[in-house]
């Protein structure tokens, strides 16, 4: 049984700094195509940014969140993380880690296993 656990979130005061973590058991960490998806009350969940098996390739959502996270991973680890600097209010929700995307995607549907989120809310 494969599971996904995320952990790292906190509270931080806007322009601080959170890495978060995500460990996968039960399945090859390093053949699995990753991806870190938020989701605000009251809003959709969103695509934040996601990573392929081996690490060479990595997609943002958009130019904002590229500037200021970094997704990486260590296979040797069964590790992803989200680095996410300069942290704003609007980057307030709950995380979640995904994994064994068919492709490299910010597309949730994608996914096949999912973590129960981890919580990081940034104060003004």
């Amino acid at each position: 049984q494969v599971q996904v656990v995320e952990s790292g979130g906190d509270l931080v005061q806007a322009g601080g700094s959170l890495r978060l973590f995500c460990t996968v058991s039960g399945s090859t960490f390093g053949a699995l195509n990753m991806g870190w998806f938020r989701q605000a009350p009251g809003k959709q969940r969103e695509g934040v940014s996601c990573i392929d098996w081996s690490g060479r390739t990595t997609y943002y959502a958009d130019a904002d969140v590229k500037g200021r996270f970094t997704i990486s991973r260590d296979n040797a680890k069964n590790t992803l993380y989200l680095q996410m600097n300069s942290l704003k209010p609007e980057d307030t929700a709950m995380y979640y880690c995904a994994a064994a995307s068919t492709t490299v995607s910010l597309r949730a549907g994608n996914y096949k296993y999912w973590g129960r989120g981890t919580q990081v809310t940034v104060s003004s």
